[in-house]
């Protein structure tokens, strides 16, 4: 038998390179996928032409233009002879700064400038050399007029940010400027511009490491800005030249609808004596998109209003007044087409009856009548024979905010029914809250207080608050309590848990569960608008905004502003507001009510965890209101869950009732110190008008087990009645080891089950079922308008005797 060699190879062996196929799939990959299968060809109806290098060349060239010509019309909008100066709004960083002196430097800057005042303090500098024309405006500064700098810079185009060499290198921004610049970041600077000035006044070898320095110090917070100095005359001139010619930040709330800052304003009452209405003549420059004689305005601090008239006015700030004509109407309201002040859906009680009720239905309903609980109101010291003749009577079964309330952790320590949550070692965490500062207080990224005089104990207990930090401490432990313990709640002992919790119900699964948007409204959804396809009908109206028809953006013109109260007048008027109106014009539907979505992401400086239907200030867009939104979780799914507690560093969506506004639109949320200032607490944007947004309130019972058998298990704790255990059979168990389970059977009349699970339990682990309810805002909307003393001493008279029929 042949003896067979086989040849082994060795260490040396060559290997060739495997092929790489790139990133695309080989065809043998393709086959062994599709394993002989033969997939559907796809044939386009659509014929792709391939371009030649010389019809590409065109088309970009074709897009160039375009550009180019879409630039230069944007540019010829602002600044140009004929049309809107720029407006420029002169900002100090530091309380004191005086702007006026800025101003003087640039009004002083050029031999052949012209200088115009108007009647409401506006300077308006006209320029031959660049052909170009400028508008500044100076807001009040100081401690209380946070909301009228921000009022300015909603409508102005450039943002002149002054600051000074004198007070040191680390005192670019004060108090007041960091506090105030926080503000404006979160509502949007409109092309900023900073202007170093008094740099001339220190030592000429210190100026170039002062300059560096500021410039150091901006860059943290306005990076793509290069400080200008503003000593002299031509610096002045290069200041106007950069005004003039730096490309515009594009603040969309702005740019997507008319508005105007009032040069003029005059107030005509009725002829009529009885009559307290009035018109208010606004004469200023239109700016945005084209003004619609039918739609409706919106001035801050006086509310929404008709328009009944609009004249075309010669501009009076012109360089040549030689072309200038008469005053002349351009425009009146057609009462068929004008937009109603409506801004409620008035709902019919009556629209969903269709048949007489049977009798089965009038029997049901009149065993729920016996079933509510009589409420009466009663002063205290009366009898029961005074009692009967009161008859103030409220019915009431179980108010959804009431359960609301008990669900949450409730103000009142003795309420202890529904709120017995699981108690902690809270020593660390007072500890911790000592630390804190209360919202009253701001933070400063790069200004440090100090002061070497003696602190007098006494004095500064006057100024404490005890009756704010007593709140302030127990708010802190409740959050941190719900951060600990998240949505666990323990069984009341005294009430069935089938009656306490009949409005909640199991999910099988919290994303992918069903859960009807149209289920089990309240009341206050028959009041409101919304909208088949929010966003199909903002992309409509906003691009219908641009190609309307209307007073063109740069005309210098009068509104007749209809149908205004003269006693909100007389107050607008004694709160200094009457100097600068500002006017907007409002988009189709931005008047009617919905339910608002924003998304809110807490300031670094607010550290006092928010409790939900706690109330705020709420800036959104051009509208600042006071409401009391509820707090729920931004996610992706169609049902997301509720928060007890806005906390510090988090991001929420926040839903409330408030008047339709299209996005984009910048959010702001303040809060009332207790010395009546204003700290904002919370910023962000409008997410969308949207009332079927779904947001689920959790509780969480909890058990404990008793005996362990493999994988059952013999729970107590979670429930107290036999009757519980079986209603809430149905609903999975989990447990925080994470296995799951459900309800076998009752054990005895005291609340004991015997339950499975997947797996076997741990002695150490907890059982948990989770119960869901959906919770909707409540309907507290305020504008935040400028009233009457005498209508806030009624206002404070009717609470007074609200308190006193209560107690």
């Amino acid at each position: 038998m042949a003896d067979h060699t086989f040849h082994r190879p060795g260490p040396l062996k060559q290997t060739n390179k495997a092929h790489k196929t790139g990133k695309h799939r080989s065809k043998g990959a393709i086959e062994n996928a599709l394993k002989g299968k033969v997939s559907l060809k796809v044939v386009s109806r659509k014929h792709k032409q391939q371009q030649r290098k010389d019809q590409r060349r065109n088309q970009m060239n074709q897009l160039r233009k375009n550009k180019r010509e879409e630039v230069w019309l944007e540019k010829r909008k602002l600044g140009g002879q004929n049309t809107a100066p720029f407006l420029v709004c002169l900002l100090p960083l530091h309380e004191q700064i005086d702007p006026r002196s800025a101003l003087a430097i640039l009004e002083s800057c050029d031999s052949e400038l012209l200088v115009e005042n108007s009647p409401n303090g506006t300077v308006y500098i006209n320029l031959p050399r660049f052909k170009q024309r400028f508008a500044f405006v100076i807001p009040p500064v100081g401690r209380g007029n946070e909301l009228v700098v921000l009022d300015y810079l909603k409508v102005c185009d450039t943002t002149m940010l002054l600051t000074s060499a004198a007070f040191g290198e680390d005192e670019i921004f004060d108090r007041w400027g960091q506090r105030i610049f926080n503000m404006i970041s979160a509502q949007g600077i409109p092309t900023p511009l900073v202007a170093l000035m008094d740099l001339e006044s220190i030592n000429p070898k210190k100026r170039a490491a002062a300059k560096q320095a500021a410039q150091k110090i901006l860059s943290k917070v306005l990076p793509e800005e290069k400080v200008m100095q503003l000593d002299t005359a031509s610096e002045g001139l290069n200041v106007l030249r950069r005004i003039g010619g730096q490309k515009k930040r594009i603040i969309h709330n702005k740019d997507n609808r008319p508005h105007l800052l009032s040069d003029i304003v005059d107030y005509v009452p009725n002829a009529d004596p009885n009559n307290e209405l009035g018109t208010l003549k606004v004469t200023g420059f239109v700016r945005g998109q084209p003004l619609d004689i039918n739609g409706l305005v919106h001035i801050p601090g006086l509310g929404d209003f008709q328009l009944g008239q609009i004249d075309a006015v010669p501009d009076p700030y012109m360089l040549d007044k030689r072309n200038c004509g008469e005053v002349r109407v351009m425009n009146r309201s057609d009462p068929e087409k004008q937009t109603s002040l409506q801004s409620e859906h008035i709902p019919d009680p009556m629209d969903a009856e269709q048949t007489w009720p049977t009798e089965e239905e009038i029997e049901a309903s009149q065993n729920e009548t016996k079933k509510m609980k009589l409420i009466k109101r009663v002063p205290k010291g009366y009898s029961e024979y005074q009692a009967a003749w009161i008859p103030e009577v409220e019915e009431v079964e179980e108010d959804e905010d009431d359960d609301d309330d008990d669900d949450d952790m409730g103000d009142d320590p003795a309420n202890n029914d529904d709120d017995d949550f699981m108690s902690c070692d809270n020593k660390s965490f007072e500890d911790e809250c000592e630390k804190r500062d209360s919202d009253t207080e701001e933070y400063l990224d790069s200004v440090s207080v100090a002061s070497d005089a003696a602190i007098n104990d006494d004095k500064y207990d006057q100024q404490m608050d005890f009756q704010e930090e007593r709140e302030t401490l127990q708010k802190l432990k409740e959050a941190r309590t719900d951060q600990l313990w998240p949505d666990e709640i323990d069984t009341p002992l005294d009430v069935p848990a089938h009656e306490r919790f009949q409005k909640y119900r199991g999910l099988e699964s919290f994303r992918t569960s069903p859960w009807d948007a149209k289920e089990n409204l309240p009341s206050d959804y028959a009041r409101i608008y919304q909208f088949p396809n929010f966003d199909r009908t903002k992309r409509r109206i906003l691009a219908e905004a641009k190609e309307f028809d209307g007073v063109v953006p740069g005309s210098y013109i009068s509104l007749y502003v209809i149908n205004v109260p003269k006693s909100s007048w007389t107050a607008f008027k004694s709160a200094h507001l009457a100097d600068n109106v500002i006017v907007y014009g409002m988009l189709p539907h931005e008047h009617k009510m919905c339910v608002m979505n924003v998304i809110l992401q807490r300031t670094p400086d607010s550290e006092v965890p928010l409790k939900s239907k706690e109330q705020l200030i709420v800036q959104c867009g051009y509208r600042r209101f006071v409401v009391n939104p509820i707090y729920s979780q931004h996610t992706n799914g169609d049902k997301h869950k509720f928060e007890r507690y806005f906390r510090p560093y988090e991001t929420v969506c926040a839903t409330f009732y408030a008047p339709i506004q299209f996005p984009p639109a910048a959010v702001l949320a303040f809060k009332v110190n207790p010395d009546s200032t204003l700290a904002l607490v919370a910023r962000g944007r409008l997410l969308s008008c949207n009332p079927d947004r779904i947001v689920l309130k959790r509780v969480v019972l909890s058990g404990h087990p008793m005996r362990i058998n493999r994988r059952s298990a013999t729970i107590r704790y979670m429930f107290f009645y036999k009757d519980d255990v079986e209603y809430f059979k149905p609903v999975k168990l989990r447990t925080k080891c994470g296995r799951l389970g459900h309800i076998k059977e009752s054990l005895g009349t005291h609340g004991h089950m015997k339950c499975y699970f997947d797996g076997q339990l741990r002695s150490y682990d907890t059982v948990f079922m989770y119960l869901y309810k959906r919770v909707f805002p409540k309907w507290t909307y305020e504008e935040c308008l400028v009233r009457t003393a005498e209508h806030e001493r009624q206002q404070k008279m009717g609470k007074r005797q609200e308190e006193a029929m209560a107690e």
